[in-house]
């Protein structure tokens, strides 16, 4: 009997994976644990072993295509197996490129969805939305919960929102403001939205939502710029754009900068690196354990700020960012405040190795609740870090320098400092409470002993 390939589930919040690319075709003889193919979900990019030993029977999904979680996207068995029962009805969904490629002659969205009265109920929607179609929807104003879905079991996929906004006229602010602001239900028969139920619903200020700029439109050629490489944004370079707009057009972003002390955590440095087993123990590793013992002082800061109320946390999850080769991602040590030093080390590694290798659970980077960056290594001085949205604060570690420091006699003595610029969300908190986490945290790290 043939053996399905299933489209794996990473992570419980993942609801569907792209194919990027498959490494076999039909016809192909493979052996268990082979690569089948690779999938990118909106996070991290994974392959797809070979579940048992055999021919490849059949590929059901082309290069592109948005597959739920858990379907079958393949079989491997025994050549000549009949596998037409393996096979998903919606096997025929074309591939991501071939939507983009189409979306153009898609039926353009009828402007009676901007009136009341012709807004359709929700339960006549489709099944779900794709990550991707989410992420597109929120970042361009668009209200995926009234758009038809061409995706499997009337699923919304990101084309889906792409033809939306083709059709789409465009609205002001206030304009889509008044629009969100409208109820899904109204009170007239089979739910129709009447007069009075618009009425209601003003009384109460509708939120704007935040609407991305347009591309600039630009001119270039090979012929008169000479060699260029052309890339679509695509997976997690997609994302952090997105979440990046996203969290400066909704927040109140403030960056204070400071330097602290750096003798003690140096000196701790050279003492783990002449130590033989504790030697990985690096200097990022000594500011996350200050982080999490410092801020358990701070919840304004160990926070979330979710519009309408404020969210303190009284254990510490941090979130440190990891550059990789798909882009920037931030994995998350958990009860960071409940960890000892070497603990944080060990997570710090196999979390950041995680994604660096493109193995990275997709529920190991949500959670978080304050964000530390380190551009330290690249020699930058002071920087902007940008907030990961809904956290209150992200702490950005800077290069060690020498600081000129006035000694009690009026001399002056140049004493080794850390940079540090902490970035936080002035709706939440104030200057105050910033200022004095950056305050602790030098004399945090100046006290370091081990």
């Amino acid at each position: 009997m043939a053996t399905e390939v299933l489209m794996p589930r990473q992570g419980q919040s993942v609801e569907s994976c792209i194919i990027v690319g498959w490494k076999v075709k039909e016809g192909d003889t493979v052996a268990e644990g082979q690569a089948l193919c690779e999938v990118e979900t909106d996070k991290a990019t994974f392959e797809v072993p070979a579940p048992a030993a055999g021919t490849i029977l059949g590929v059901f999904y082309a290069d592109g295509a948005d597959v739920p979680v858990l379907k079958v996207i393949a079989a491997i068995g025994t050549a000549g197996e009949d596998i037409s029962a393996l096979r998903p009805q919606e096997s025929g969904v074309k591939s991501q490129e071939s939507e983009v490629s189409t979306s153009v002659s898609a039926p353009k969205v009828e402007e009676k969805i901007l009136t009341p009265d012709s807004r359709p109920l929700t339960s006549g929607m489709s099944t779900g939305i794709s990550p991707r179609a989410r992420s597109l929807a929120s970042a361009k104003g668009v209200d995926a919960s009234i758009l038809s879905g061409s995706g499997p079991d009337g699923r919304v996929i990101e084309r889906d929102v792409q033809a939306a906004l083709a059709g789409q006229a465009p609205l002001s602010p206030a304009a889509r403001a008044k629009l969100a602001a409208l109820p899904t239900l109204g009170s007239g028969i089979g739910g129709r939205i009447l007069a009075s139920d618009i009425q209601v619903q003003s009384a109460t200020p509708a939120p704007i939502t935040p609407l991305a700029p347009a591309a600039p439109v630009v001119s270039y050629s090979e012929e008169t710029m000479g060699a260029l490489k052309e890339t679509i944004v695509k997976g997690v370079r997609k994302v952090v754009a997105a979440r990046m707009l996203s969290s400066m057009q909704t927040t109140a972003q403030l960056t204070m900068h400071t330097s602290a002390d750096a003798r003690a955590i140096l000196a701790a440095r050279k003492q783990f690196k002449d130590s033989a087993d504790k030697g990985g123990v690096t200097i990022n590793d000594l500011v996350l354990y200050a982080v999490a013992q410092t801020l358990v002082n701070f919840p304004e800061l160990n926070a979330y700020w979710l519009g309408d109320k404020l969210v303190q946390f009284e254990n510490v999850h941090l979130g440190f960012a990891v550059d990789t080769p798909r882009g920037l991602m931030v994995p998350v040590i958990r009860f960071a405040n409940k960890l000892s030093l070497e603990e944080i080390s060990a997570e710090a590694k196999r979390l950041g190795s995680a994604c660096i290798n493109g193995t990275i659970d997709p529920d190991a980077l949500k959670g978080g609740t304050f964000t530390v960056t380190n551009l330290g290594a690249a020699g930058i001085e002071m920087f902007t870090p940008v907030l990961n949205a809904p956290e209150v604060g992200i702490l950005g570690l800077c290069s060690v320098q020498p600081k000129p420091v006035m000694k009690k006699d009026g001399g002056v003595e140049f004493i080794p400092h850390m940079g540090l610029s902490i970035t936080f969300n002035h709706c939440a908190t104030d200057g105050a409470p910033a200022g004095r986490f950056l305050a602790a945290m030098r004399e945090t790290l100046a006290g370091l002993k081990f």
